[in-house]
């Protein structure tokens, strides 16, 4: 049933929130509609501040939309290619219609921004709303108005919404990292600090255990993954149940009955030089645990096919309960972080009503209390421990929870992994970006294990198949990447991101050192790389059939040294940039499927 709450039009002649009338304001060369008392300030060109405040607060906006502050205006949608937003489900690559449902963006669930993309990239309208506390959940309405051919944008949030709206055109990455740093720079959003663990290569058991986990595989595993780069190991779910049925009917206990003697099992893993997470479902409390009787009161969700329950955080106990249970890993067993799952699932349209021993006003406020108690606990004894959290939870308001993001589930996906880590790298802000685990066909040739670990070249990659099935020459190729990954990680982690056509699904990306001395390119499809700009060094990571690499721009001479998917070097020329500025035939380097050239001049 679609509401006032999700489709709103303030041009209609019928009252806005709680019968008052939109109102005009005027703000770099916008029209607003909005209901409540605004607040405008230039941030610069073409770049917008606008805070919102109802009248009369409300906690939250009933179905007619009453007690809610609301902003809309339009712009002309000319040529528009992609409407980008962080969220697993939808990401870039289409408008849509005006009457499309909007986006629930809260704490728990995806990030309040969006950005309407042109050709060449440019950022046509780029929006976003500040984290207001956990009490506010954002509706955000956004696509195609069919009657006028303009893209109209509408937000709308309990009693305050405070919205940056960027119509500069300036490259679309480079709008939403300033959103990003405009979000850090609020009071909702204090980061923690990211140690450098949380940016090296690790292994996840996931993909290549499943719940089949014990101790002697995991150490095999970690002992395995050391000697090729891979310095954390992430234990998934089976370790707190013996049941190898898969569902979630076994959490809430938090028991390590497949994990005996943990503290003497992580501390031979640290032996090895690798640190070590475990994966927590942090909702669910299932039917076969202990406390699923005294949980039923506390129920938020009900979830009769994965035979669990979301337990509701309003709650004392309940936060009390999961935070003791999690802390656990890091304070008894001396585990080096959590990897946090399902935090999603907090996210309900309608949360019941709460009853006695409840105290937080929103599910949202107790999500927030309940993170910050586990990191409160878990920083006491380790201060650099990392938490891992996963798209499409990707809101700043949990940036002082978390040090780390993983993509999505995209098994054997490579595209859509390249696609969910930009995604995600381009509002992470301090966060490190971690791709989904990356699996393969034990017969997967060399080149398309390369080819997957290129999709994910600008992310933290995890490995998760079987290391000693791998063949010589796949040891040969993870090793080499991996090494790439680590040891370019300023630059392929925190360099200044630009991808190329989010409505194509980012066919090229790049990453520019700070100083621009050194530039990273990845090429996915057969695409010209610009070679202009001052870089020193430059390189090409070939995920492409075609070998030919066109460079186009830059001048004098450079060098290359090409190296095949295994790292070995195939190729070594000299030749002029000077040609790929136009002055003769364009210039090509000849890199291999899964390959890597490193471009040096003076």
């Amino acid at each position: 049933m679609t509401t006032a709450q999700d489709v709103w039009e303030p041009y209609a002649a019928t009252a806005g929130a709680g019968g008052v009338l939109p109102r005009l304001v005027f703000a770099g060369g916008l029209t607003l509609l909005v209901t409540g008392e605004a607040r405008i300030e230039e941030l610069g060109a073409q770049v917008v501040e606008v805070e919102v405040r109802s009248s009369e607060p409300a906690p939250v906006a009933d179905a007619d939309g009453r007690g809610a502050v609301r902003i809309e205006w339009r712009v002309p949608c000319v040529d528009a290619v992609a409407y980008w937003t962080p969220g697993a489900a939808d990401g870039a690559g289409w408008l849509p219609a005006a009457w499309s449902a909007p986006r629930r963006v809260s704490v728990a669930s995806d990030a309040p921004v969006g950005a309407l993309v042109g050709t060449g990239d440019v950022g046509i309208c780029t929006f976003a709303t500040r984290p207001a506390g956990g009490a506010a959940e954002v509706l955000i309405g956004a696509g195609v108005v069919e009657e006028t051919g303009e893209f109209r944008v509408w937000m709308q949030a309990p009693d305050v919404l405070t919205v940056r709206i960027d119509t500069s055109r300036r490259h679309f990455a480079d709008c939403l990292a300033e959103v990003a740093e405009w979000w850090a720079a609020g009071e909702q959003v204090r980061p923690v600090r990211v140690p450098d663990a949380a940016r090296r290569p690790a292994y996840s058991t996931w993909y290549s255990m499943h719940q089949q986990v014990t101790p002697e595989a995991v150490e095999r595993q970690a002992a395995l993954g050391k000697e090729l780069g891979l310095d954390t190991i992430i234990v998934d779910d089976g370790w707190m149940t013996g049941d190898r049925g898969r569902g979630y009917g076994h959490c809430g206990d938090w028991e390590p009955v497949s994990l005996p003697d943990t503290a003497a099992h992580v501390a031979r893993v640290h032996a090895l030089g690798v640190r070590y997470l475990l994966w927590y479902a942090l909702p669910f409390v299932g039917r076969a645990s202990s406390v699923w009787d005294e949980f039923q009161p506390y129920a938020l969700a009900r979830l009769d096919a994965l035979d669990a329950i979301v337990v509701d955080p309003r709650y004392q106990a309940v936060r009390a309960h999961l935070a003791d249970r999690l802390a656990r890993a890091v304070e008894e067993w001396h585990m080096d972080g959590l990897k946090i799952d399902f935090i999603d699932r907090f996210h309900v349209a309608e949360p019941p009503p709460v009853g006695p021993g409840a105290d937080c006003a929103s599910v949202g406020e107790g999500v927030e209390r309940l993170l910050a108690e586990i990191r409160r606990r878990i920083d006491a004894v380790a201060p650099h421990a990392m938490v891992e959290t996963r798209q499409p939870y990707v809101s700043p308001g949990l940036w002082p929870y978390a040090t780390m993001i993983r993509a999505v589930d995209c098994p054997l996906g490579p595209g859509e992994n390249r696609r969910h880590t930009i995604d995600t790298r381009l509002v992470a802000g301090p966060l490190a970006v971690h791709a989904d685990m990356l699996m393969w066909h034990p017969g997967e040739p060399v080149e398309q294990i390369a080819c997957h670990l290129i999709n994910v070249l600008f992310a933290v990659p995890q490995i998760s198949v079987d290391l000693a099935l791998l063949s010589e020459e796949q040891r040969e190729v993870l090793a080499f990447w991996l090494g790439v990954f680590r040891d370019r990680a300023e630059l392929l982690q925190r360099g200044a991101l630009r991808p190329s056509r989010p409505d194509l699904g980012y066919p090229l990306v790049r990453a520019e050192s700070h100083a621009g001395t050194s530039v990273a390119v990845a090429r996915y499809a057969a695409l010209p790389v610009d070679a202009g700009g001052a870089w020193r060094e430059l390189l090409i990571a070939n995920a492409d059939a075609d070998p030919c690499v066109v460079l186009r721009g830059g001048a004098g001479r450079a060098s290359a040294v090409v190296r095949d998917a295994r790292g070995r070097v195939v190729a070594r020329e000299l030749f002029e940039l000077d040609a790929a500025a136009g002055a003769g035939a364009p210039v090509c380097v000849t890199v291999p499927r899964g390959g890597l050239a490193t471009l040096t001049r003076e």
